[in-house]
């Protein structure tokens, strides 16, 4: 019995059929990946090469600032954000919380992590690519001055920052990086001064072999922010002696204590401060029943730092 042969024609066409046949035909999900955020609507960094690295690593995995090496405005639950197409070439995006779990399952190529356009441009909202746009102007914030350190012994390193921002987009903090360990044995922070578009100032803060994503800056890569530029030819910023900043602080009794850094510096405004010291000013009561105490050490600028302890039911003056 002889076998029968495919004709010319059959053969081209089933030929034809496998070559033009999309990619993504074969593969999971719905969805390509375009880009991803992490932050909140004021503040967000594009953390799309992180999300490639850990899809390769697992199909699930849950929401933290640690895994992302970045907390873009503590005290406040982030988001992740994920723009992707569809096969038909529609666009959305795709909101997983602050210790969500994220299944990568709905995207198409998840696990090869062979996704993402580096040309895409759109911000916290999308808006695809837009022809023309600057992409190092896409941050909400411009950075004044940046100090590396610990417990008051911080040394200026906005022209090292400078350098490193122009090289790359992230940059993991070591201390060989800046060529500098001000605080031997003590985990150093980066600290970033920075002003948002509307004139406001606040402060970014990264530990120790964290890591950096310059998205958020106006100009991150241009480098031309920090003391030698301010815009506008207003003259260079500097450290002011007189710039309240908040090194830690704690509120608790009797052994139960809670570190309420964060919760004080988001109440800073200008360089005084004062409030009353009550349970209400943190959002929790440490030690029930207990009179609690808030202990604060703050400074001006690079001056050396000082330390106050101030009773529940007390006024906190600063300084």
């Amino acid at each position: 019995m002889k076998r029968r042969q495919l004709g010319p024609l059959v053969l081209g066409a089933v030929l034809a059929t496998a070559i033009t046949r999309p990619a993504w035909a074969d593969d999971d999900g719905e969805f390509v990946i375009l880009h991803a955020r992490y932050g909140t609507e004021h503040s967000h960094v594009d953390v799309t090469d992180r999300l490639r690295e850990l899809a390769r690593q697992d199909r699930r995995f849950r929401l933290s600032n640690d895994l992302f090496g970045v907390d873009p405005e503590p005290g406040r639950t982030k988001t992740l954000r994920i723009f992707a197409r569809d096969r038909q070439g529609r666009e959305r995006s795709f909101d997983f919380r602050e210790r969500d779990w994220v299944d990568g399952n709905k995207f198409i190529g998840w696990r090869r992590g062979n996704w993402g356009e580096s040309s895409w441009s759109g911000g916290w909202q999308g808006g695809g690519n837009s022809p023309g746009g600057d992409r190092h102007d896409d941050g909400e914030f411009t950075i004044l001055y940046a100090t590396y350190g610990a417990d008051g012994r911080d040394v200026d390193v906005t022209d090292r920052l400078r350098e490193l921002a122009r090289r790359d987009q992230r940059v993991r903090l070591t201390n060989e990086l800046f060529g500098v360990d001000p605080f031997p044995g003590k985990t150093k922070v980066l600290r970033i001064f920075a002003r948002d578009r509307g004139g406001q100032e606040r402060v970014f803060e990264y530990r120790e072999y964290g890591t950096i994503d310059g998205n958020q800056f106006v100009g991150w890569g241009r480098g031309d922010w920090g003391r030698g530029h301010r815009g506008n030819d207003q003259g260079p910023v500097r450290p002011a002696s007189g710039r309240l900043v908040i090194d830690s602080a704690s509120y608790g009794a009797d052994g139960r204590w809670t570190d309420v850094t964060q919760a004080l510096r988001g109440q800073i405004r200008g360089d005084r401060f004062e409030t009353e010291v009550r349970n209400e000013l943190f959002g929790f009561d440490p030690a029930p029943g207990r009179r609690k105490l808030l202990s604060v050490t703050y400074r001006f600028g690079n001056e050396p730092p000082n330390t106050v302890r101030v009773g529940e039911g007390d006024r906190l003056r600063l300084p």
